[in-house]
């Protein structure tokens, strides 16, 4: 070969060279730790967008992996997803490249794992088939499908009164002691979905093993997958717990399966980011909460619903704390505006021995009307009313206060009385299908109706 034909091969060679290494993503730009405050750590001299995880090198080899939560000119806001000792002042602080994402696919199935997607349960690891964003991709709510079939809970009080819809998402209000673990393991059982993903976000972990053995069962969890990610994580890993339970249940969903998300706690979700948007300096508005808190829920919680034609749905139950049984508490009350329902289980029911705790006249389904018949909603009309003009004149009746014949409606409350109890009340080994839901409210209100 030529001279000036060789020279001219070289020289095309390292042009091409020259733009393929023009296109490789710059190496990442290494900082040090500066400052630790609480579990909050500053770094500078690095450069990472929010979302993106970083290695922290501690002096003893430890790498320490933290994810970007914000930033203040040329320094990094950092929370760490694990334990943070042995960090020493100028620790190397290491970008990676790219957001987060889920390991998904069947083996999940009967697994539980915590907010890192690492296995609890001493089963091996877990090899999904793909990997989808943690964070989820949102859904145009015009490709959504609606909301139009009932879904058997295995619940009576619920599936004749307060009739869940596929698909819906609703809010189980409760303060602490009044049977809301039990009633979410009742629903977990007996529920018709293909799929259970269980949330147990921030919660005690002795419950953890409990929810798993004595609540879910064997039966229940061969068809679930359990997330857990107790108190004592660090804040960042249980909004990880979260959004990694909803990011299951979206893969699934999106394979035409129909899945029944149960998240205990959203509370605990919206303490988790209340702590990490306090800890880099976001001011708080209402009773502590910083306006970050607010805009996290939503977000969460829009995930869940219908999919696109021809995928499954999520039908979500999240588990409200309301602190002192404040059914104003500022995340109650938010919570209460962006699902599709609420149910109420109150303390002065669950004193009285009477389980599930459900409080029917505080709780509603806003979906009710376009899943049922409208003669169920007739009787469930009724037997609403009569509950209703039973508790307002109590008292009158308790003391011997009201004569009968007084008042034609307060005497066909008293009569349908003791079986509206006993219709309200059910043990947590019995299963009421939604046929035989509605024959037994038929039974006890349709003289009356």
């Amino acid at each position: 070969m030529p001279d000036a034909a060789r020279s001219s091969k070289i020289a095309s060679l390292l042009e091409r060279h020259a733009k393929r290494v023009e296109q490789l993503p710059p190496p990442p730009v290494e900082g040090v730790l500066t400052r630790m405050v609480g579990l909050t750590l500053e770094a500078a001299g690095c450069q990472a967008a929010v979302g993106d995880r970083c290695d922290v090198l501690g002096n003893d080899g430890a790498r320490i992996e933290a994810e970007v939560v914000g930033f203040s000119g040329d320094r990094l806001y950092l929370m760490p997803t694990g334990d943070i000792h042995g960090l020493k002042p100028n620790a190397r602080v290491v970008p990676r490249s790219g957001a987060e994402t889920v390991a998904v696919g069947p083996q999940l199935l009967g697994r539980i794992i915590d907010g890192a997607g690492a296995p609890l349960d001493n089963l091996g690891q877990i090899a999904g088939e793909e990997r989808i964003r943690l964070t989820g991709t949102p859904i145009n709510p015009l490709s959504r499908q609606p909301i139009e079939e009932p879904l058997d809970v295995g619940v009576r009080a619920i599936n004749s009164l307060l009739t869940v819809g596929r698909g819906q998402r609703i809010g189980l209000f409760a303060g602490s002691g009044v049977g809301k673990s039990v009633l979410l393991g009742m629903m977990a059982r007996y529920t018709s979905a293909d799929v259970i993903v269980v949330g147990l976000i921030g919660e005690r972990g002795r419950e953890v093993k409990e929810f798993v053995e004595r609540i879910l069962g064997p039966e229940g969890l061969q068809r679930a997958i359990v997330v857990a990610t107790p108190a004592d994580n660090p804040p960042l890993m249980r909004l990880h717990g979260a959004w990694r339970a909803t990011a299951i249940a979206e893969y699934f969903r999106d394979q035409g399966k129909n899945v029944l998300l149960i998240m205990d706690s959203l509370t605990r979700f919206a303490q988790a980011q209340r702590e990490i948007g306090l800890a880099i300096g976001e001011a708080p508005a209402t009773k502590g909460y910083p306006p970050s808190v607010f805009a996290r829920l939503p977000q969460l919680v829009e995930r869940a619903g219908n999919g696109a034609a021809g995928s499954g749905s999520i039908t979500a139950f999240y588990t409200v704390l309301t602190e002192g049984d404040d059914q104003q508490d500022p995340i109650a009350d938010s919570a209460r505006a962006i699902l599709d329902g609420h149910v109420v289980l109150s303390r002065r029911i669950a004193e009285a021995g009477h389980y599930p705790a459900i409080d029917i006249e505080a709780s509603i389904s806003r979906v009710m009307h376009d899943v049922v018949a409208p003669e169920q909603f007739v009787l469930a009309r009724h037997f609403k009313q009569a509950l209703s003009t039973y508790q307002q004149n109590r008292d009158l009746i308790a003391i011997g206060a009201y004569h009968k014949g007084s008042d034609p409606r307060i005497d066909a409350a008293i009569a349908l009385w003791p079986n509206m109890q006993n219709f309200l009340q059910q043990d947590l080994t019995e299963r009421v299908d939604y046929h035989r839901s509605l024959v037994e409210l038929g039974a006890v209100i349709g003289g009356a109706a």
